[in-house]
């Protein structure tokens, strides 16, 4: 049954040869990897606004210079980012970079931003998705968290399907937003030049506001950055681009930061002409589309195909994110597990520890989209500035030719990112010093997973290891409840295998009970050694457990393996097992763990 629900949900496995068939081409990468940035119009304008707001609504006119100001920095980070495309064509981004040219630990403090950005990239679409929702449908609010973890479980299994299926299904909500976004910026502007938008909503640009100044108007910049997180992300994911990867990659880069600059620059103007005022349940686009279209198709329209794009962005997540684990795996600073790849061909240890971490995520921030973009902003600036730093390093090492634009473009990069990061530490302290914890965190859990494998790898190597200690014979245990053929095929097993000694365990509850079974064993099996281990108090694993302690401690100093086989039967039909089988099971289970012992299982089939 649970074999046939996984086929349906996640489909039939791929070959491995079929791996070149989910290699995405432009159109579909634009869509999957873009998401997530162009996605961000739907909340960064709110965030500068949000900001400005402190002083007044007069300050929104701040809101044109500090736009134009984070389009400066999108400039720097699409060229710079291009730039990493072609010198690290096999993906890694920000943590590649930074651990080739400023060392391991600056490397590793990337990746584990990086990781937790992605998880935080989740966490706050479908925050800020189920938000849209509950905008055009107020009524769902008391509802964000239930509806924001289906979303997560719905987009885990899309990705579980494969990179190409999810891109197929995701294209369609990326392009009808970007298709109605400039829609409403375009009949928005149609309106504002034929004179029928008041200028009195809003105060012209140069009007002094009392109480502004430098730390506010940077505060709100930082906070209007959040609108480029997810830009790096093509970087990260160049091997899921098709041939030439580079050449694809940076086109789609280029066509990504042109739409996040014509919507970003398009919804902060209209925002600022037609006076909109942010509000708690009510985002700033539905604002705005109620303002140009009234509560008509359109204005649903809309707010349907950004709550769409918001909740799909997260799905940017899911493509970096298994990329990013299989680096950090590759250099044993994470599990190996997430190297392997599941039967549809993606990395689905990571796909699925990326959605448990974002449902935690959202349960612990109850879904408020304002409380996690702060963190999420954070998350990404860092490994902005170390990339952009590790690509300074690179150029002034190598000076290939050509290198002074390049440097150029990269300090620029490197020095923006660098003072968003430190405006979010300094203005949004409260918000962002879980970074400061989860980080060393973190990297504490790299190098403990880096020790233990290397340490691993000393004693396995065989060129450097001890000689193994031979083993020189085989004590078989077999827990027995009675005389019966699943008994008997267990024991038949066990002889097979030339062992040093066959233990029979029998565990009776009443002294009457222990001396009949052991005269009918004497003559049913003389050749077998019999323990019967009266249990007055009725438990069958303490008195098991102990002697099969007892037992691995004598032959671990005679250097003999022990094993444990439990008979089993098994019913034709399989819900039978929990009715015959409990025992079984419950021994297993608690014999999982063990080291120092085999333990197994000998099947005995019923015909009937």
């Amino acid at each position: 049954m649970l074999s046939s629900l996984k086929r349906f949900l996640i489909g039939r496995p791929l070959k491995s040869t079929q791996l070149g068939e989910q290699k995405l081409n432009k159109t579909k990468a634009l869509a999957i990897l873009s998401s997530d940035a162009l996605s961000s119009v739907a909340y960064g304008p709110e965030q500068i606004l949000i900001v400005l707001l402190t002083v007044g609504a007069a300050a929104f006119w701040y809101s044109i210079p500090i736009a134009i100001g984070v389009l400066v920095l999108l400039l720097a980070l699409i060229l710079s980012y291009r730039q990493i495309i072609f010198a690290y064509p096999h993906g890694g981004g920000a943590y590649v970079v930074s651990k080739n040219n400023l060392g391991m630990f600056s490397g590793l403090v990337a990746g584990g931003s990086l990781l937790v950005d992605y998880i935080l990239t989740v966490a706050v679409s479908v925050s800020a998705g189920t938000d849209a929702v509950t905008s055009a449908f107020p009524s769902l609010h008391p509802y964000n968290v239930p509806i924001a973890i289906l979303f997560v479980l719905f987009i885990t299994t899309l990705n579980l399907r494969g990179v190409t299926e999810s891109a197929s299904i995701l294209a369609y909500p990326v392009y009808l937003f970007v298709f109605a976004l400039l829609i409403l910026i375009g009949v928005g502007l149609f309106k504002i030049v034929t004179g029928q938008v008041s200028p009195e909503l809003h105060t012209a640009i140069g009007t002094p506001v009392a109480g502004i100044g430098l730390f506010l108007i940077l505060k709100a910049f930082a906070s209007g950055s959040s609108a480029l997180t997810g830009v790096e992300a093509i970087s990260n994911a160049i091997p899921n681009f098709k041939h030439p990867s580079p050449n694809n990659a940076a086109k789609t880069l280029i066509a990504m930061g042109s739409l996040l600059a014509v919507l970003l620059s398009g919804i902060v103007f209209l925002a600022y002409y037609y006076g909109i005022t942010p509000r708690v349940e009510v985002t700033v686009v539905s604002d705005i589309a109620e303002q140009v279209f009234g509560r008509h198709f359109m204005y649903y329209f809309i707010q349907g195909t950004t709550a769409l794009i918001l909740i799909l962005a997260a799905n940017t997540g899911y493509s970096a994110f298994p990329l990013l684990a299989v680096n950090l795996a590759k250099d044993k600073f994470i599990p190996r597990m997430f190297t392997i790849r599941g039967d549809r061909l993606g990395y689905s240890n990571g796909i699925i520890s990326l959605g448990l971490l974002s449902i935690l995520l959202i349960l612990a921030f109850e879904g408020r989209t304002d409380q996690l973009i702060p963190l999420y902003a954070v998350g990404v600036f860092i490994p902005f500035t170390l990339s952009q730093t590790g690509m300074m390093v690179k150029w002034l090492r190598e000076k290939p030719a050509g290198w002074l634009p390049k440097f150029i473009i990269n300090t620029a990069g490197a020095l923006i990112s660098l003072l968003v990061s430190l405006m979010f530490f300094l203005t949004k302290f409260g918000q962002v010093w879980p970074i400061l914890v989860f980080l060393p965190l973190i990297l504490w859990f790299f190098f403990r997973i880096r020790k233990h494998y290397e340490a691993v790898a000393d004693q396995l190597r065989i060129t450097t290891c001890e000689p193994a200690i031979p083993i020189e014979g085989n004590v078989i245990i077999v827990p027995v409840a009675g005389i019966t053929h699943v008994v008997e095929n267990s024991l038949n097993y066990a002889k097979s295998l030339s062992a040093h000694q066959i233990i029979a365990v029998h565990i009776p509850f009443e002294r009457e009970e222990e001396a009949i079974f052991e005269e009918k064993w004497s003559k049913w099996q003389p050749d077998v050694r019999l323990v019967t281990l009266h249990s007055p108090y009725r438990s069958l694993i303490e008195p098991l457990t102990k002697f099969i302690d007892t037992v691995q401690r004598k032959a671990g100093e005679a250097n003999y393996q022990v094993t444990v086989i439990i008979p089993q039967f098994i019913p034709k039909k399989a819900w039978h097992n929990i009715l015959h089988n409990q025992s079984s099971f419950l021994l297993r289970a608690h014999l999982l763990f063990r080291r120092d012992v085999i333990v197994t299982t000998v099947p005995y089939h019923l015909k009937k």
